[in-house]
C-alpha cells in the first residue's frame, strides 16, 4: 500500500469567514439547484436547497390513458429516463392487479435492463460529476509517471496494472490543454489555482485524471446494454403493464452481446472504479466526519415477484437516529409531502394520493429577507414525519443492517482498507462509498440474472408479458429505488383515464425544502457544519451536494454580504 494511503488523514482547513455563500446554479448535475449556505467562523451554519426548475409533468397527465404515463415520466430527466418509466409501469400494473403475473422471464430482463442504468449512472457519477471535487487535476501535471504506475501495480488495491507510457500519455495530453490556454471538459475548476481542501498527492491525482478520461468511453457500454432490452437508450421503449416486450432481447446473439457488454464493463468497475476509490478515500477520511444526516429509508430493488417488496434482491426497510441495531419495514402509508416552503397553494400535508400540484411562484426574495417563506419548486417529502435520506447510501445502509450478505462483504473490506468504523457511513465519504459498493452488488448479482435469461431461453419459458384489463375507476403506486434512490409514482383512474397523478423522486427526499414543522431536508442537514476555507470557491459545499448527484445548470455567483459583492465565475 505504499505509496497510496497516506500515513494520517490531513484534515480539511477552515477558513474565518462569516457570511452568506450562494452557489446558483450548482453545476455537473441534471436540473436548476441553488444552494445557500449561512457561514460562521468558516463553518456551516444554516443552508437552503433550492430547485429552480418546475415542469408540471403531473398536469400534463391528467385525462390522459393511464399506459402513456411511463411514456411522459421518463422525460423528467435526461439521464436516470428508465426509472421513471418502470414507476409508472409499476404504479398501473398496481392498480389493475397484474403485477403478480409477470412471468419469469420478463422479470430478469426488467432487472437486467435497471441493472445495466445503475452501472452507468454510479460509473458516470463518481468519474464525471464528483470526482473534480476531490481531484485537483492541474496538479497531475508535476505526476512522476513511473511512481504513479507502481502505484497501481503494486498498492494491492486491484487496480489493472498500468504502463508508464499510458501516464506519459495522458501527462502529455493535458500539458497540451494547458498550454493551449485552457483545459477543455476541466476548465474553470476551482483547483486552476491552489486550493487548500484538494489533498490528493499529483500521482494519484494523474491517475483519477486518465481514469476519468477512460470512463468517458466506458459508460457508452451499460448504455449499449440498456439498448439491447430496452429498444433505445434514453428513453426505453419495450416497458409495458404485465411484463416487457423486447422479444429480440431473447435471441443468442443479443444476450451474448448483452453479456460481453456486461463482462467489460464489470472489469472496469472491478479494476478501476473500486481500487480509485480506495485509493483516493483515505486521504479525505476526515469528510467521514462531514455531510452527517440521520434518518434513512429506501424501497428496495430487484423483484422476483412485482407484487412483493419482500422478493427484492435489495431488502427495503427504514433506519431511524442511525441506529443499524433497528430496521423498520418500508411503509407506502407513511409518506406525505408538504408545500409551506414551496411555490405551491397553501395546503396541509398531504399522501401522494391526495396530492395537489397547483403552483404558485411567489419571490425569491422571501428566501433573501426572513428564510421562512417558499423558497423552492420541490416539494417536502416527509416519512412517519421525518426527514429522510434516499439513495445508494440509504439502501447499503439498510441492507447492511438487514445482513444482507453481499453488501456486508464489500461494506467491511471498505471499512476495514479505510480503518474507519461503520459510524463513518453516515457522511459525505460514506455516501460517495456507497455508490461504489452498490454498484459492485449489483453488478454481481447481474451475472446470475444473465445465466437465468440463458436456461429459460434455452428450455422455451419465453413469455414476458402478461394481459391485464384496464378497469373503470382505481388507485395504484409503483416504488422504484432508482440510482439516486426511493422513486414512487401515484396514480388514480377514473372513468378509465388518468385522475390525478404525482411524482415523489429521489431528488425531492434528499434536496427539498424545509417542512411545515421546519425540519430541514437531507442536504441541509447535510451542509450543517461543513468547512469552507475559501468562501469564493466553496468546494467543500459542492463535495456534500454532489454526493447526493442531485437532479433538478454552468455559472456560479457567490455574494458577498458584508460588501454586497458578487463574485461570478463558471465551474467545470
Amino acid at each position: 500500500m505504499a505509496g497510496c494511503k497516506p500515513k494520517s488523514a490531513p484534515v480539511t482547513p477552515v477558513g474565518d469567514y462569516s457570511g452568506k455563500v450562494v452557489i446558483d446554479p450548482v453545476n455537473r448535475i441534471e436540473g436548476h439547484l441553488r444552494i445557500e449556505v449561512e457561514v460562521e467562523n468558516g463553518r456551516v451554519k444554516n443552508a437552503w436547497s433550492s430547485s429552480q426548475l418546475f415542469r408540471g409533468l403531473e398536469i400534463i397527465l391528467q385525462g390522459r390513458d393511464p399506459r402513456d404515463a411511463k411514456h411522459f415520466t421518463q422525460r423528467s430527466c435526461g439521464v436516470c429516463t428508465h426509472v421513471h418509466s418502470l414507476a409508472s409501469t409499476r404504479c398501473v400494473e398496481n392498480a389493475v392487479g397484474v403485477q403478480a403475473q409477470i412471468p419469469e422471464t420478463g422479470l430478469v430482463l426488467r432487472n437486467l435492463l435497471l441493472g445495466a442504468q445503475f452501472l452507468h449512472d454510479h460509473i458516470v457519477h463518481f468519474y464525471h460529476l464528483h470526482a473534480l471535487d476531490w481531484v485537483d487535476v492541474v496538479s497531475a501535471l508535476s505526476a512522476n509517471p513511473k511512481k504513479a504506475a507502481e502505484i497501481t501495480n503494486t498498492a494491492g488495491l486491484g487496480h489493472r496494472k498500468h504502463t508508464v507510457a499510458e501516464f506519459e500519455a495522458t501527462q502529455a495530453r493535458l500539458k497540451k490543454f494547458v498550454e493551449g490556454g485552457q483545459l477543455g471538459i476541466f476548465t474553470n475548476a476551482y483547483f486552476l489555482e491552489p486550493h487548500a481542501a484538494y489533498k490528493l498527492p499529483p500521482e494519484i491525482n494523474l491517475i483519477a485524471t486518465h481514469h476519468y478520461l477512460l470512463a468517458l468511453k466506458v459508460q457508452l457500454l451499460p448504455s449499449r446494454m440498456m439498448a439491447i432490452i430496452g429498444g433505445k437508450n434514453p428513453h426505453t421503449q419495450s416497458l409495458y403493464e404485465g411484463g416487457i416486450t423486447c422479444y429480440d432481447a431473447l435471441k443468442p446473439e443479443n444476450i451474448a452481446q448483452f453479456k460481453a457488454l456486461f463482462q467489460e464493463t464489470m472489469d472496469f468497475v472491478n479494476q478501476f472504479y473500486i481500487p480509485d476509490v480506495l485509493a483516493v478515500a483515505p486521504y479525505y477520511l476526515d469528510w467521514g466526519g462531514i455531510g452527517h444526516t440521520t434518518h434513512f429509508q429506501s424501497c428496495g430493488e430487484f423483484p422476483t415477484d412485482e407484487s412483493d417488496l419482500n422478493s427484492r434482491f435489495l431488502p427495503h426497510g427504514a433506519i431511524f437516529n442511525n441506529d443499524l441495531s433497528q430496521v423498520a419495514d418500508f411503509d407506502l402509508k407513511k409518506i406525505e409531502e408538504h408545500v409551506q416552503h414551496s411555490w405551491y397553494k397553501e395546503g396541509s400535508p398531504k399522501h401522494p394520493w391526495k396530492g395537489v400540484t397547483d403552483p404558485m411562484y411567489t419571490s425569491l426574495d422571501e428566501m433573501e429577507t426572513g428564510k421562512t417563506g417558499r423558497y423552492s419548486w420541490m416539494k417536502a417529502p416527509r416519512y412517519q414525519g421525518l426527514s429522510t435520506e434516499v439513495g445508494p447510501l440509504a439502501q447499503t445502509l439498510v441492507s447492511y443492517a438487514r445482513g444482507h450478505k453481499p453488501t456486508q462483504a464489500v461494506v467491511n473490506l471498505v471499512l476495514k482498507h479505510l480503518g474507519v468504523g461503520a459510524d463513518a457511513l453516515f457522511s459525505t465519504l460514506g455516501r460517495t462509498a456507497a455508490r461504489c459498493i452498490e454498484t459492485k452488488v449489483i453488478g454481481d448479482e447481474m451475472v446470475s440474472w444473465i445465466e437465468k435469461l440463458e436456461a429459460n431461453v434455452a428450455a422455451g419459458k419465453t413469455d414476458i408479458v402478461a394481459p391485464f384489463t384496464m378497469p373503470d375507476t382505481a388507485f395504484g403506486v409503483g416504488f422504484c429505488n432508482a440510482p439516486r434512490g426511493t422513486l414512487s409514482h401515484w396514480i388514480e383512474i377514473a372513468g378509465g383515464k388518468i385522475k390525478n397523478f404525482q411524482l415523489v423522486v429521489p431528488s425531492t427526499w434528499n434536496l427539498g425544502p424545509r417542512c411545515d414543522k421546519g425540519i430541514l431536508s437531507p442536504v441541509e442537514e447535510a451542509l450543517i457544519g461543513t468547512p469552507v476555507f475559501d468562501p469564493k470557491r466553496p468546494v467543500e459545499v459542492l463535495r456534500t451536494v454532489h454526493s447526493y448527484d442531485p437532479c433538478i445548470a454552468c455559472g456560479v455567483h457567490i455574494i458577498d454580504p458584508k460588501s454586497n459583492e458578487t463574485y461570478k465565475f463558471k465551474v467545470c
